[in-house]
């Protein structure tokens, strides 16, 4: 197959939907010689916000000492092959088609076809093995107990923040919520977490203390470093992964700490860009704790200044929680479908906001709207709506993906 083939084939796999568990994972790793080499550290990260930053933040510093590193999250926003890096950079399409050709044959000879997310984290592995990493950095799926990415042993487990998100899969309450993600740890593995609710707190050094796996909540934010991704919260997030580094004994100076914190970006998360003399920020706070979290950063960043806000959301989102903390940043509201299944309709959308909104048929529809206005354009709410407005801006192709 070449690369448009082999995607093409691989988001058809969709079809098989999400299975939580480790069993299929475990099997086609093994099959296709896809774990770690002997000495190749993995730090696995869970948690309801701040993953991907924190994921980032590893990566970065630990390239910045030198080291060569695989980095694995989801979802992408434009390009499936954002998902999959080697050194900060994507895997090529060559590459992936070869690889995919010959794991769409392993993955045809199983009894119970592997799904979506199984077969990229595989993808994956199988690239930082061939590219001799020597540090993996995974960042869960969902959950962590029945995650895929689980399935690889770790030497250090990162918790971000834990809040209520995917209760349908995870669980009604926090505690409930804390014990899947607590499902990452590894026996007699160091476990490193951001603060807390106490609650929470309580659950992860519950789980850790019965894997006899030593636990440490960072008690403050890293100061003192310039950081590439803007908010406070990112400051939280790098003190958690310099201590996820610290844990497996990576040696760091501040020059390579400084360099790795600065370079770092991820886009979709606080992203500030120009467009036609506008200025445009694009978050995918999806949960009332992330929405809380962009509005104080907005505040810091902008003042009072109002945004023409555009937003989406999939099914099963709180959409009262998300609209009464992203409406008081908002002059005029924008509201669209994403193209996903999972899509929720903008007369729907309206319910959570208190004020007027204007109903979009699409998200490309609502941007151009809120580009007519005045003042910056604020975009939020999923990252499936970020990826489709990123993918019109580029003129490139978007594919959803629920995995």
């Amino acid at each position: 197959m070449n690369y448009r083939e082999s995607i093409d084939w691989l988001f058809s796999t969709q079809l098989f939907g999400i299975k939580l568990g480790l069993d299929g994972p475990k099997r086609l790793l093994r099959q296709a010689l896809a774990y770690p080499s002997h000495g190749v550290k993995v730090v696995h990260v869970a948690g309801t916000n701040g993953k991907g930053s924190t994921c980032a933040m590893v990566d970065s510093v630990a390239r910045a000492v030198g080291m060569r590193t695989g980095l694995f999250t989801s979802p992408h926003l434009v390009d499936f092959r954002e998902r999959i890096r080697v050194s900060g950079e994507e895997i090529p399409e060559e590459a992936c088609a070869e690889m995919l050709t010959a794991l769409r044959s392993l993955c045809e000879s199983l009894d119970a076809h592997p799904t979506f997310f199984e077969i990229t984290l595989v993808l994956a592995m199988q690239w930082f093995r061939e590219r001799e990493c020597e540090l993996i950095v995974l960042e869960t799926g969902m959950g962590g107990r029945l995650d895929a990415t689980t399935a690889v042993p770790a030497d250090v487990c990162g918790i971000t923040p834990i809040g209520l998100d995917h209760t349908q899969w995870l669980g009604e309450t926090l505690e409930e919520i804390a014990v899947e993600k607590a499902g990452i740890m590894v026996e007699g593995k160091p476990v490193i977490s951001s603060p807390q609710e106490p609650s929470v707190e309580r659950v992860l050094r519950m789980e850790a203390n019965e894997r006899r796996s030593p636990i440490h909540v960072v008690s403050e934010p890293l100061l003192g470093y310039s950081l590439g991704m803007p908010g406070e919260h990112q400051a939280w997030n790098a003190a958690l992964a310099l201590e996820c580094l610290h844990a497996l004994g990576i040696p760091m100076n501040f020059e390579s700490v400084q360099h790795g914190l600065s370079s770092v970006q991820w886009p979709g998360r606080f992203e500030v860009i120009e467009l036609d003399g506008r200025i445009v920020v694009f978050d995918g706070a999806h949960n009332p704790a992330a929405a809380e979290v962009l509005a104080k950063t907005w505040k810091a960043r902008f003042g009072e200044r109002r945004a023409s806000l555009v937003f989406s959301a999939v099914a099963t989102k709180d959409l009262a929680g998300l609209g009464s903390r992203l409406e008081p940043l908002a002059q005029e509201i924008h509201l669209c479908p994403v193209s996903t299944e999972r899509a929720v309709m903008p007369t729907e959308l309206s319910e959570g906001f208190a004020g007027d909104a204007k109903l979009h048929a699409s998200a490309p529809e609502a941007f151009c709207a809120a580009m007519q206005g005045d003042g910056p354009v604020l975009v939020a709410g999923s990252l499936f709506l970020i990826g489709e407005i990123k993918a019109m801006l580029r003129g490139d192709d978007w594919r959803s993906t629920e995995q």
